[in-house]
């Protein structure tokens, strides 16, 4: 098992309980140190502005609502993170189309994947 991700600290973004239960789960088994979530954008800008973060997860849509200001507040402090998203994946923001994306539902070699790339740049 890839252990890049051992004692990192990760931000995840999701509005999905299930989904997220799922997410910290599999980011437990990969050894992440600390785990925080958010399920709206106003609420994820706060927390990156308040704690520091290795990498984050991002769904892109927040129920109904657009994920792009956690994604500007992440680049503005330099954390890498990725996209999560149950849409198409050409629906990528401007100046984030080399953000790693996660198509829903993924497996857990994909979410490894996934931030392992968004942390080796």
């Amino acid at each position: 098992m890839d252990r890049f991700l051992t004692g990192r600290r990760v931000l995840v973004v999701e509005d999905e309980v299930l989904i997220l239960m799922m997410i910290e789960e599999m980011l437990a088994d990969l050894g992440c140190e600390s785990i925080a979530s958010a399920s709206m954008a106003a609420t994820a800008v706060a927390m990156v502005e308040a704690d520091a973060f290795d990498v984050a997860m991002l769904d892109m849509n927040l129920n109904g609502k657009s994920s792009l200001p956690v994604a500007r507040a992440l680049a503005v402090r330099g954390v890498p993170f990725v996209f999560s998203t149950g849409n198409s994946v050409d629906d990528v923001w401007d100046g984030f189309a080399d953000r790693p994306v996660l198509r829903k539902p993924f497996r857990f070699e994909e979410l490894a994947g996934s931030l392992t790339r968004a942390l080796a740049g």
